[in-house]
């Protein structure tokens, strides 16, 4: 028998939209504790974004449930004061001013519960900034991310949320780190994360290096050169990097691809001489690569034991060998009759696996137990449903 998830008992309501939300809510539900998603009546809007969008709703809500409720309604409200008490936590991403105009700021919530830890996800934190709109877009551009991205004079996004989700995730750090303190004086407080702060505390090793150089920083596509064997290079049938990161790594490289004159030379013995030779080494490895498949690059790195690794793409992922053996991958519903395997949470606890346990709520999915557990019953919630108030999912087919 497995030991209980790591955040079993804990309750929180996650008020999430499009990323930065949802993901520090996934990693809170994959940890064990009950997330419950507060979303509109006719669904939070996520559900229905296409492009590159299409997939965020399905990606960031397994092992939660729904409630969706019109909160703009006393009513709504009403139903909504009746369960605050009963979290532990409460995470936002909502344009700032949005919580407080529903009546649901930090003030008012630590008079209704004093041991609610509310965790608001921003553009930015307090400071000059802070009442300004922001996307994960945005602050890659204003963090330097997007000029250490793309080609010089060319800024470009990273190829996934980056910020939203590393947003998130330091939502969830400053929740446990609350949570503890909790324990210790019985009392919640507001925990504050965000997006421009999180894309600086990336570039962080960027603006060291400035720092140090005493000139700007070109982007990684133009970077200076800090190992000599450190490339995406061409094979027969695709490509595959290759880092050569120790004099060690270079001799069994050099050896193992028959290039003995070049692993008997003195002045590649180390990295700067290899720096400063890689006009002489790259060509005669590219070459050779050239000729090799991707699996047999792969499999001499690996046999060197140098760090390599194919060139993929983001289907790839739902083969590959490792992510099917170290089951991270959850067979998550998309849409009716759609599923695919995608990652959980990346932690690894010995005695309490993380799986997916709840596909992604449909509107209102969970919600009837809640409201029961409430003392709201079957017949005030037809009530409130009929008013447009509350939305309940449709009733399975009868078999």
């Amino acid at each position: 028998m497995s030991a209980p998830l790591p955040l079993t008992g804990l309750r929180v309501l996650d008020f999430g939209h499009t990323v930065m939300g949802p993901s520090c809510g996934v990693v809170l539900a994959d940890l064990g504790a009950e997330v419950i998603r507060i979303e509109p009546p006719e669904g939070d809007r996520t559900r229905r974004l296409g492009g590159f969008g299409t997939g965020f709703f399905a990606t960031y809500n397994r092992n939660k449930a729904s409630l969706a409720l019109d909160l703009k309604d006393p009513r709504g409200q009403a139903v909504l004061r009746r369960l605050l008490p009963t979290a532990d936590v409460l995470v936002e991403n909502f344009a700032p001013g949005t919580m407080e105009r529903l009546g649901l700021g930090w003030e008012a919530l630590r008079a209704i519960n004093p041991r609610l830890v509310y965790c608001a996800l921003k553009g930015y934190l307090p400071g000059p900034y802070e009442d300004l709109p922001a996307l994960d877009e945005v602050v890659q551009m204003q963090g330097g991310l997007a000029h250490m991205t793309g080609l010089p004079g060319r800024p470009m996004r990273a190829g996934t949320s980056v910020v939203d989700i590393m947003g998130g995730v330091f939502g969830v750090v400053g929740i446990l780190a609350a949570l503890r303190q909790r324990e210790q004086t019985g009392q919640g407080q507001k925990v504050q994360s965000a997006l421009f702060e999180s894309v600086a505390f990336m570039m962080g090793q960027h603006m060291a290096a400035g720092a140090m150089a005493g000139e700007r920083v070109p982007p990684m596509t133009a970077r200076r050169i800090t190992w000599a064997i450190y490339d995406v290079f061409t094979a027969a049938d695709g490509q595959v990097f290759v880092g050569v990161t120790s004099d060690q790594h270079w001799q069994r490289l050099a050896t193992r691809l028959g290039l003995a004159e070049l692993a008997a030379d003195p002045a590649l013995a180390d990295n700067a001489g290899r720096v400063a030779a890689r006009d002489r080494i790259m060509p005669r490895l590219t070459d050779i690569f050239s000729g090799m498949t991707v699996a047999g690059v792969l499999e001499l790195g690996r046999a060197a034991r140098i760090p390599c690794a194919p060139v993929a793409h983001p289907e790839d992922l739902f083969t590959d060998p490792h992510l099917l053996a170290s089951g991270i991958l959850g067979e998550t519903r998309l849409r009716p009759g759609l599923a695919a395997p995608l990652p959980m949470t990346p932690l690894r606890f010995e005695d309490a696996p993380l799986t997916l346990r709840r596909q992604p709520p449909a509107v209102g999915e969970g919600a009837a137990e809640i409201l029961a557990a409430l003392g709201i019953g079957a017949g005030e919630q037809a009530e409130l449903a009929a008013a447009g108030i509350l939305a309940l999912p449709d009733p399975e087919p009868a078999a």
